[in-house]
């Protein structure tokens, strides 16, 4: 049983599945280099599309918003913990958002996809929204989530439905990778990912909502943290069972029709914005059933010990972040091995499963003697320093 003094479990448990399934994704995807190398085996091709689509319909999009999630909920639970013992926190918070954005440059220098930066960024926003009340953030997270940007581009594309349309800005820049990712030079690659794939990355975020949406995961994340709801109790026990079956119903009509989009709208432009914004639906309400199936698992003791593995990885997650992101680097880009050159999906899976297993001995090792991770460590002293 979980109570209010003890650590919450639950939510180590479920960083530590965001960051593995995360794991999983990069190595297929050669840590964003999307090179398909032509000298597979004839067998793999197949193979490799099969283990592509299927990781990507388990996390592709949800990983994030997983980890998004509980960014708000650790924030609720560390602004409520102060509040009770009468110290202010909003302002120190500000100070270990300006520390995280300073970890997302280090890890940008390996890994141009890093999240931490624009976590760092739109976490600011929670610093005056926490002041609103439960009621006033509900609405307010639900329209995000709703992609209003996104709404005034569908409406654009309604009215020139035959408009042509060019690929996304982004593209461009994540093709200009190649001129430096296959270098042996890491100061070439960290300067590209610093400059070129940071420009990169932040459009692609923008072109796919994401700025909305990640805001809005931290208003619900907060919610769910100040009401308790991962405090095992009857009322969080109706709660997940409640949202696991509502999520499950979004999801399967939302994936039927995304599944569906390319027939149905013969508009590119229009095709464009209805995809974007249905995706996005899709994926939170998948991500719900993630977050709300693991919360239930986990009370049962069978599948709690099973579920415990993932608690090392998440009890330092930052430091799993970071780290996984110097070892995928150094594993495939030019710098190091250069290995995306000759593996797919398949050999990436098999690397990811390896490095998996891996980190997963050394974050055991590591929490049997110390508090916390390497990363949290220096986060934690950092966010501290100067108090008493």
């Amino acid at each position: 049983m979980i109570t209010k003094n003890s650590r919450i479990q639950i939510l180590d448990v479920i960083r530590g599945f965001a960051i593995v399934s995360i794991m999983l994704l990069h190595n297929i995807e050669h840590f964003d280099v999307y090179y398909f190398s032509d000298q597979l085996p004839f067998w793999m091709v197949p193979l490799d599309k099969l283990i592509w689509d299927s990781l990507f319909f388990m996390f592709g999009g949800k990983s994030y918003a997983i980890f998004a999630l509980m960014f708000g909920v650790t924030f609720a639970i560390q602004l409520t913990n102060q509040e009770q013992r009468g110290k202010p926190f909003r302002a120190r918070f500000a100070w270990r958002l300006l520390l995280l954005f300073g970890f997302g440059l280090l890890n940008s220098a390996f890994f141009q996809g890093d999240i931490l930066t624009i976590y760092a960024v739109i976490g600011l926003l929670l610093i005056p929204l926490s002041k609103l009340s439960e009621k006033v953030l509900l609405w307010l997270a639900a329209f995000l989530m709703l992609l209003p940007f996104e709404w005034f581009q569908l409406y654009h594309a309604l009215q020139h439905p035959l408009e042509k349309i060019s690929d996304p800005v982004s593209w461009t820049y994540f093709g200009n990778m190649m001129a430096y990712i296959p270098n042996e030079s890491f100061i070439d690659t960290a300067v590209g990912n610093l400059t070129n794939g940071k420009i990169g990355v932040l459009l692609w975020n923008w072109e796919n909502g994401r700025f909305f949406s990640i805001l809005a995961l931290f208003i619900f994340g907060f919610i769910l943290g100040k009401r308790h709801l991962f405090i095992w109790s009857e009322t969080s026990k109706i709660f997940w069972n409640r949202l696991l079956t509502v999520s499950l119903m979004a999801f399967i009509p939302l994936y039927l029709i995304q599944t569906h989009l390319e027939s149905w709208i013969e508009s590119d432009i229009i095709r464009r914005s209805v995809l974007t914004i249905e995706t996005a639906w899709t994926n939170f309400a998948f991500m719900m059933v993630l977050v709300s199936g693991l919360t239930l698992l986990f009370q049962k003791p069978y599948f709690k010990n099973k579920l415990m593995y993932f608690s090392y990885f998440g009890s330092m997650s930052l430091s799993n972040y970071i780290i996984q992101s110097i070892i995928g680097s150094s594993l495939y880009y030019g710098w190091g091995l250069g290995l995306y050159q000759y593996t797919g999906a398949t050999y990436g899976l098999l690397i990811g499963v390896t490095l998996t297993i891996l980190m997963g001995l050394f974050c055991k090792w590591w929490a049997k003697r110390f508090k916390q991770g390497p990363f949290e460590t220096l986060w934690h002293k950092a966010t501290w320093l100067g108090s008493r």
